[in-house]
């Protein structure tokens, strides 16, 4: 009978003990598992121990093996013992639970990650995420306790002998024959092994346990001999890669014929670099190499590791342990067992190897989420020369200049002389039969119009005077519809600058949607900020008229004195009164309008300023709600990813 064979009840596989002669274990089954749980509970019901209902679910399981109870119940009576205590106890306190300390933020951060970049990013590229995410998840539902190691090597080089050197027992069949090992094969120090197990796909009849006495400084370990990674037969190399991805550490065996062999380091150890602190290298087949070849080919192969990736880092990051030993002879076998010991003792190998997951779904992710090209994101000197060429396309700055010059034409006509009202009355009527201008210059459309010549942004005036004085009303402009493009173009390049490609592509089609259209949103936002606004006519303006009228009455009165002085009318030699009357009134008119125009000069300025900067920020507010929101929200959510993927990347 091999030991395969003769171990084929092993835990898990639903059956006894197996052979307990040839290999002198016991195992539980999954009925004694289901039937100790159901007793714990009707034990708390009733008031009964726990522990006298798993003692009598041990003696119900294995009645005819002496000591049983002992092994599993330490202290309750002499026997032997198989893990030196309750074999599940040190999992249930003392050990952290799955997915603690560093590891859980970064994956909680990928996961978030994935969340944020699905609508932006490819699924084939965050696929390598979501399967570490799903990983991770899957490891986490088994005890962390539980060490999952695989002894993996090519052909010949000695796996097999060491994984039963290291069980203590021939559980994985050796010799000549190539390939040995066609499937994987398990050893558990550790009756609770069963659902790591079916999530490596390990069937039942290919569990062991290790060999008696058991080791109680591997309480915890699972090890499995992988098949040969370069087996010609089939499916092999695929169980073994299938496998690689799933352990908690690997023992990868070499010999001095094939440890540099191209395929090993190129399709395994190379790309495994990260995995450093869960990796393992074993020159075995040491006994064959005469004098100091052993200690030459050792360094050697340090050299190949270190070319690879997996030696000790520059600053003292770890590296992978390389071992030298004979798996024939037992020759440093017990290094390795104590290594292992450690790594088990320590649960942390499951998630060291999540973390080195991680880490290389972020090194394969970092072009979709750091640029190199400096700091991203938009300046306050972007968003303000984008409002200012938004302004200058409205032709804001020329609208102020035309509502300063319509100030004082205004203010001109309120506070010149009466004679001048007629006469630029007269002008203006001539010039309107003409068809060819308007009082002020431009040209006139339809009575009281204004409007901007959309490619050079000049305003024109149309101005009516109706009665006393004229009015200015600035018409709907037409915005530079190019001078708007432009605007859109220089701030998406500005937004994107230093911007990974997925997401400044995702900016530029926000600047772009938001762009359609603006040149019109600027035209009706100038038009409804002018349609209503007047300027307020200052009170001085009506004295200055009401001035201006009674010095035309007084001229008036100066003619007809001095017409009545000349005609006899009034007797006496008074006639300089009425000539200083009618001469008074002449210089004094035209000198109050010179010095009301000159007065109104800075409200001018005032007003032009003040109709400027409303257009100015209306046609702001327009850019601001159509483009500027949402490529900030877009560089808001890139901050968020970049943010997650800091912390996923383990802050770097």
């Amino acid at each position: 009978m091999t030991a395969m064979e003769g171990n084929g009840g092993s835990e898990g596989g639903g059956g006894g003990g197996g052979d307990r002669a040839a290999g002198d274990r016991h195992t539980w089954d999954d009925g004694l598992i289901a039937r100790r749980a159901h007793r714990r509970a009707a034990g708390r019901a009733g008031g009964r121990p726990a522990r006298a209902m798993d003692q009598e679910a041990a003696e119900e399981a294995a009645p005819d093996i002496p000591g049983a109870v002992a092994d599993y119940f330490p202290g309750e009576e002499t026997g032997r013992r198989s893990f030196g205590g309750p074999p599940y106890a040190v999992y249930q306190a003392g050990v952290r639970s799955f997915a603690t300390g560093t590891l859980r933020p970064r994956l909680e951060a990928l996961r978030q990650l994935v969340g944020l970049s699905r609508s932006r990013l490819e699924g084939r590229t965050l696929a390598g995420a979501a399967r570490v995410l799903d990983e991770a998840d899957a490891r986490g539902r088994h005890p962390y306790g539980h060490t999952v190691v695989a002894v993996a090597g090519a052909t010949g080089s000695g796996k097999s002998t060491l994984f039963n050197a290291l069980a203590g027992a021939p559980l994985s069949e050796t010799g000549v024959r190539r390939p040995t090992t066609a499937t994987p094969l398990a050893c558990a120090w550790t009756d609770h092994a069963d659902g790591l197990l079916d999530r490596l796909g390990i069937p039942a009849v290919d569990r062991r346990n290790p060999g008696y006495p058991y080791d109680p400084a591997l309480r915890g370990l699972v090890l499995l001999d992988l098949p040969d990674h370069d087996s010609a037969a089939p499916g092999h190399r695929e169980r073994v890669d299938r496998l690689l991805g799933l352990v908690d550490a690997v023992v990868w065996v070499v010999d001095p014929e094939k440890y540099a062999d191209a395929v090993l380091h190129e399709r395994y150890l190379r790309p495994l670099a990260g995995y450093a602190e869960v990796t393992f290298v074993v020159l075995n087949q040491v006994d064959r190499l005469p004098g100091e070849a052993a200690d030459q080919v050792l360094d050697d192969l340090r050299r190949l590791l270190d070319e690879d990736g997996l030696a000790l880092g520059e600053h003292g990051e770890p590296g992978a342990a390389v071992l030298a030993l004979s798996a024939l002879t037992g020759e440093g076998v017990g290094e390795l067992r104590e290594t292992l010991a450690r790594l088990t003792a320590e649960c942390g190998a499951a998630e060291r190897r999540l973390s080195a997951d991680v880490a290389g779904t972020m090194t394969r992710l970092r072009p979709q989420y750091v640029a190199d090209s400096g700091p991203v994101g938009l300046t306050e000197r972007a968003r303000a020369e984008f409002e200012d060429r938004l302004a200058e396309a409205a032709g804001a700055g020329a609208a102020g200049k035309a509502a300063e010059r319509a100030w004082l034409r205004d203010a001109e006509w309120a506070c010149g002389t009466p004679w001048g009202r007629l006469r630029a009355r007269k002008g203006h009527a001539s010039g309107s039969s003409r068809g060819g201008g308007s009082w002020g210059g431009g040209s006139r459309d339809g009575g009281s119009r204004g409007s901007r010549a959309s490619g050079a942004g000049e305003w024109t005036e149309w101005t009516e005077i109706p009665g006393a004085r004229a009015r200015t009303v600035a018409v709907e402009a037409v915005t530079a519809r190019p001078a708007v493009e432009e605007a859109v173009r220089t701030l998406g390049d500005e937004a994107t600058a230093g911007l990974p490609g997925p997401w400044a592509q995702a900016v530029r089609e926000a600047a772009g949607w938001g762009g359609r259209g603006l040149a019109e949103a600027v035209d009706e936002a100038v038009a409804a900020e002018t349609a209503h606004r007047r300027p307020v006519r200052p009170v001085w303006w009506s004295m200055v008229a009401v001035a201006q009228v009674t010095v035309l009455l007084a001229q008036v009165i100066g003619v007809l004195w001095l017409l009545g002085v000349m005609a006899g009318v009034f007797g006496g030699p008074e006639w300089w009164m009425p000539t200083l009357l009618v001469l008074g009134g002449a210089a004094v008119g035209p000198t109050l309008a010179w010095g009301s125009r000159a007065a109104a000069r800075g409200p001018a300025r005032r007003h032009g300023r003040l109709v400027e900067g409303r257009l100015r920020e209306a046609a702001a507010e327009c850019g601001r709600r159509r483009v500027l929101e949402p490529v900030e929200t877009e560089l808001a959510r890139y901050g968020e990813v970049r943010a997650q993927y800091v912390v996923a990347a383990g802050g770097a």
